[in-house]
């Protein structure tokens, strides 16, 4: 009897099947002997030996047992004001304004913006304190050097303050008091009595190199505790914060709070102290600079000891040595600082330095540039003798100088020993011309701080002042002079006539308040 279509469908399919099998077969016979041919492994040894699901090694470091270690001694630094409500500008309370969104009561974004406002909860009558600071209060961060109490962090969290109080990471609240401030290098010591012993964290005692890990532990935003990582991006930035600006540049997340904390290393060593970001909206862009661990370390010995920072002193005015003048006075390449100016009976004249002197080398350490030497001359100890290895004459000579202390008068001078004037309000380190190098005529633009008035303003670094309101300018002397006659005459702006490579242009400045 002849198959129905219907049976000889299912018999060719079952063919088929069949054939699939013998193939499969066939298949998994060639793979088990290739297996055998190569040692089980026909991928390589990893996939043979390693079931699929387990995790690769890991590649990634992780910093948990370091934070485990370090963490118990950094703190939360509360500082109340004077009077008016204090505003952080280099990132160091939490007074980070939030636009209105006009959500929901109930959405549950609303809580997390409160937090941020240091505001209660929509559904309460009352508000109740957040992790924002007090009206009329700074915050930031710090962190125990010793067990009996002292505690490091930036003076701009502290400063004009009356009370200072630090939460700990266990949640208590101690008072601290004020050991001792140095601006210039913006770091505080404060001193906690009660409470102790504390857990505390030692001071790198060598610098990182670029490209390592470093840990920074911190109160962003008044969020308490937290921690981010990144590498070293680059050392010794000059951003104009200060006549001795020597900073770390790291990339991990540092934002307004982080003030004061500490920087770790892989080892729970803190190699600096976070200090200032660079940003146009006052957040993490990832550059934030740290006060490495040396000059922490320095300053705060001194203010253990003594209460204050004493600093040694040349009594001359310096710069920096350009292309221009290197080929002039001799040298092969651009390095150390020239003496321009000898202040009469200072320590630097009565050892027989003279102007036009190039300083090489200060103890053996080379000087590379006008600031080097300032920071390298001010972290001697007075009455201690150095030795200076000039360029004069076309060679190098040994000068032995007894190093003097920089008292108020010269301290003053000090922020000018490279011939540079820092224009804090408009945010403007100025130098006279020949630093710009050449024969130029004018005060040169040699820093310009992020964010300021002066960077609003389109100045940049390279550019020369002729004139401000008319006035010929040769020294920053005569713009701040200059900028005092056009408050006092009652003008709200100034106007800079600014040379630079592309071309000569004018400049409206705001006249900064005395």
């Amino acid at each position: 009897m002849p198959k129905t279509e219907s049976e000889q469908n299912i018999e060719v399919f079952a063919r088929r099947r069949e054939g699939l099998r013998i193939r499969s077969a066939l298949l998994g016979a060639a793979a088990m002997a290739a297996m055998a041919t190569f040692g089980g492994n026909i991928a390589g040894p990893a996939l043979a030996q390693t079931p699929l699901t387990a995790a690769p090694a890991q590649m990634v470091p992780s910093f948990a047992d370091v934070v485990d270690r370090v963490k118990p001694a950094v703190v939360s630094v509360r500082a109340k004001a004077g009077n008016a409500q204090t505003s952080d500008n280099q990132s160091g309370g939490s007074n980070f304004n939030l636009p209105d969104l006009n959500l929901p009561d109930d959405h549950p974004f609303q809580e997390f913006f409160k937090r941020f406002r240091g505001q209660g909860s929509p559904n309460e009558g009352n508000s109740r304190p957040g992790p924002s600071p007090r009206r009329g209060a700074s915050q930031g961060s710090g962190f125990f050097v010793s067990a009996d109490g002292y505690l490091v962090t930036n003076n701009h969290v502290i400063d004009k303050s009356s009370d200072i109080e630090v939460l700990m990471d266990d949640g208590r609240t101690l008072p601290a008091k004020v050991v001792g401030t140095d601006p210039k290098t913006d770091l505080a010591l404060l001193k906690v009595e009660e409470g102790g012993p504390f857990k505390y964290v030692e001071l790198a005692p060598e610098a990182p190199r670029v490209g390592d890990w470093v840990i920074a532990v911190g109160n962003p935003f008044g969020l308490g505790g937290t921690v981010t990582a990144g590498i070293v991006s680059a050392r010794a930035r000059d951003i104009g914060a200060g006549p001795y600006d020597d900073f770390l540049q790291i990339d991990a997340p540092v934002n307004r709070g982080n003030s004061g904390g500490p920087a770790f290393n892989q080892r729970g060593q803190v190699v600096g102290v976070n200090t200032a970001i660079a940003s146009p909206s006052g957040g993490n862009v990832g550059i934030a600079f740290a006060i490495p661990s040396e000059t922490v370390q320095n300053i705060v010995n001194q203010l253990r000891e003594k209460g204050v920072v004493e600093r040694g002193f040349l009594g001359v005015q310096i710069q920096s040595v350009n292309k221009d003048i290197a080929s002039s006075v001799g040298l092969e390449k651009p390095e150390g600082a020239i003496v321009s100016r000898l202040e009469d009976d200072s320590p630097a004249a009565k050892a027989g330095v003279k102007t036009g002197d190039v300083v090489l080398s200060v103890n053996g350490k080379p000087v590379d540039d006008a600031r080097d030497l300032s920071r390298t001359v001010a972290s001697l100890s007075a009455g201690s003798t150095a030795n200076l290895q000039v360029w004069r004459d076309g060679k190098r000579q040994d000068v032995s100088v007894t190093i003097g202390k920089m008292s108020d008068r010269t301290a003053s001078a000090s922020s000018q020993q490279d011939g540079t004037m820092e224009m804090d309000k408009l945010g403007l380190r100025l130098a006279p011309g020949a630093a710009a190098g050449g024969d130029v005529k004018g005060v040169a633009v040699v820093g310009v701080e992020p964010g300021s008035t002066a960077a609003e303003k389109g100045f940049k670094t390279g550019d020369v002042i002729a004139e401000v309101g008319g006035q010929a300018v040769q020294t920053p002397a005569d713009v701040r002079k200059a900028l005092e006659d056009s408050r006092k005459t009652g003008r709200k702006n100034v106007l800079f006539r600014v040379e630079a490579e592309a071309g000569a242009r004018f400049i409206a400045v705001p006249v900064p308040a005395a």
